[in-house]
């Protein structure tokens, strides 16, 4: 007992000499080394978590603020949707040009342009053609798979409203596409139109990306090369009816391009490839040719060889004989047809007289894919710029500027092609039912340019107007005169203009009569009306004479028949 109240007395002591010291009880122990490093880790890691997390709520508000412009900006543009308002800001500079391959069209272009449609659909209608038109694009699969290597050419537009589509690349699959949905078994149809086509442009030779095609066609069944012969004939008389210069029609046949190949050694899947880089031959010499069937397309050489000794040659009917009696071909019933069908084709345009026309071509291949028969394109002999050529060389302007002439440059080439396409009616009938089809296509944009340079060489001024009469004011306060008189020969049929200035001087209004070439002018005078008559200037040869008012519609039909 005692020892254990010596323990107790001991460890109160012992705690309360501990606990009564104030030195130990004001002084900690310090930290360690480690207990410091740690502590700064620490503190270092919480001051970089909250610079996070502020840098994030700024983000989260930087966005919130983006969101809520763009949902603004949306609902403006909505709206300015709904308001059909499209006015671009008044300090916004723009790019000014026409699109690459495109070109505007002046007034005496367009007077040039008119006059050449108008002369080919006269050809068209005498051979009974009917106008017809369609959209300027298509369903995309209506396009696809036509055209061989070109339908890499053609422009693809966006999705609207869930249908695919492209830009026309030619008139004659919409017009397949035309005959198999209305059921259309025979028809014979003209169109001219705008089609499209992604190439690389060379304006100089009247190659555009949006250009013009006038075509002729004729649908149904019929006996052998009736319909094609015609065709033929419709080319020779719109080149005649032209003028722009020599020209020759070259002819060949798919059959015998086939029965040809066949007989050669080409594997048939390789035909259509071959027989694009044939049709490259009025372009490039043979051995470019040639490269690309052995390097590009995989030919054998000795095969391409025994191609080059037919794709050489061209004549007429002394030219058909001679192949008809070659070993190789006569092998081949493809070949035989073809050659049976050329030397039915060359008898038929002999009636027509275009022997000194035509020319039996083995080298014209045309690439498009759906021709199944005779074949044709017109080519110009002597190219612009020539020796020997009827038209100059003259530059062609795109934005207002000269195009640079390139390699080539002045060389029209092709300024008509067609032939005849049997299966492709039948590939958009849902029952596959043909339509046998023959056609050609006029190349107006080439014959565009090749006139435009003829009239540049010239120096001839086209005129731009069919005004036949000016109504003019010899002085001041005659502008209601001039009114009455006008609505007067507009009434009558006859085409007339004055000066939307209310006193025009007198010279000023000759000129312009003179300027745009109208043959008549009226003039009015305050003593002349007086006396119901007025001074008929003809102004070519500015002599006058009086009319009376009541005679004057009769005696300028007079004078403009004289």
């Amino acid at each position: 007992m005692l020892r254990s109240i010596g323990r107790q007395w001991r460890c109160s002591a012992a705690f309360q000499c501990h606990c009564s010291n104030p030195v130990r009880r004001q002084q900690p122990l310090a930290p360690s080394s480690v207990e410091r490093a740690f502590s700064t880790t620490v503190g270092q890691q919480v001051k970089a978590q909250q610079q996070q997390q502020q840098q994030l709520l700024q983000e989260q508000q930087q966005q919130q603020q983006m969101n809520k412009i763009d949902e603004e900006v949306s609902r403006l543009l909505a709206l300015k949707a709904k308001l059909g308002g499209d006015a671009a800001p008044t300090n916004q500079k723009f790019t000014l040009k026409t699109p690459k391959g495109t070109r505007d069209y002046a007034p005496q272009q367009m007077t040039l342009r008119q006059g050449v449609l108008d002369k080919i659909i006269q050809v068209f209608k005498r051979h009974g053609g009917e106008a017809i038109d369609t959209p300027v694009f298509e369903l995309k699969e209506v396009l696809t798979g036509k055209y061989g290597e070109d339908s890499k050419l053609i422009y693809d537009l966006k999705d609207q409203g869930g249908e695919i589509l492209s830009m026309r690349y030619d008139l004659t699959v919409p017009l397949a596409r035309y005959l198999a949905m209305n059921k259309i078994s025979s028809i014979k149809r003209y169109h001219i139109a705008k089609v499209y086509r992604r190439d690389n442009p060379a304006m100089t030779r009247g190659r555009y990306r949006e250009f013009y095609q006038c075509d002729f066609d004729i649908a149904g069944t019929y006996d052998p090369m009736l319909a094609d012969a015609e065709c033929v004939k419709i080319v020779a008389e719109v080149l005649d009816t032209l003028d722009i210069g020599d020209y020759v029609i070259k002819l060949n046949h798919r059959q015998l391009l086939d029965g040809m190949f066949e007989a050669c050694g080409v594997p048939a899947k390789d035909f259509r490839a071959i027989c694009s880089a044939v049709d490259k031959l009025d372009k490039s010499p043979w051995e470019e040719v040639r490269k690309e069937m052995v390097d590009e397309k995989g030919l054998d050489g000795a095969v391409a060889d025994k191609i080059g000794e037919y794709v050489r040659l061209s004549g007429g009917k002394e030219l058909v004989e001679q192949l008809l009696a070659d070993a190789k071909l006569k092998a081949v019933p493809n070949a035989v047809k073809g050659l049976e069908g050329m030397q039915l084709l060359l008898n038929y345009c002999g009636l027509f007289n275009l022997e000194s026309r035509v020319s039996f071509d083995l080298s014209l291949a045309r690439g498009l894919d759906y021709y199944t028969g005779v074949i044709y394109e017109g080519v110009l002999k002597a190219e612009p710029g020539a020796v020997g050529s009827p038209v100059k060389a003259s530059p062609v302007l795109e934005n207002g500027k000269p195009v640079a002439a390139d390699q080539g440059s002045g060389t029209v080439g092709s300024v008509a092609g067609g032939g005849r396409y049997d299966n492709l009616v039948g590939m958009f009938d849902p029952r596959g039912k043909a339509v046998p089809c023959v056609g050609v296509s006029i190349g107006v944009e080439r014959i565009f340019a090749v006139l435009e340079a003829k009239f540049a060489a010239s120096n001839v001024k086209l005129r731009t107007n069919d005004v036949e009469v000016f109504v003019a004011s010899a002085h001041k306060g005659l502008h209601e005169q001039r009114l009455r008189v006008l609505n007067q020969l507009w009434d009558a049929g006859i085409k007339a203009e004055h000066s939307y200035k209310l006193n025009p001087k007198l010279l000023a209004q000759l000129q312009h009569c003179e300027e745009h070439q109208i043959p008549l002018a009226i003039v009015l005078g305050d003593a002349e009306l007086a006396q119901g008559v007025v001074k008929l200037r003809e102004v070519s040869t500015r002599q006058e004479s009086t009319v009376p008012l009541a005679e004057l519609a009769n005696e300028i039909r007079s004078r403009l028949k004289a």
